[in-house]
């Protein structure tokens, strides 16, 4: 299950976010976004775990917990929309 974790201090990273959620089962992958200009945090991340069980856990658990002095959001991550390319290229060529 992929989960949506919003709300990370800016000084969150991956290893922070993995640890978290290894308290309540297999972690598969753990990252933070990351600004793709500046280079900084965007504030939320995406954790993937292996057991659905474990992952609905760790939502319960941690969602409206500390981590890093923040109150973090946790839910289930919903897909990407398909959205639309920036700019109007299609009428440029």
């Amino acid at each position: 299950m992929n989960i949506y974790v919003g709300n990370l201090s800016f000084k969150t990273r991956d290893e922070d976010l993995r640890s978290a959620f290894e308290r309540h089962g297999t972690v598969n992958d753990a990252r933070v976004v990351m600004d793709r200009e500046s280079g900084r945090s965007r504030g939320f991340g995406f954790v993937e775990m292996a057991d659905d069980n474990e992952a609905r856990t760790a939502i319960q658990q941690l969602n409206g917990s500390a981590l890093q002095d923040r109150n973090i959001t946790v839910n289930e991550a919903r897909p990407k929309a398909d959205r639309k390319p920036r700019g109007n290229y299609s009428s440029r060529y």
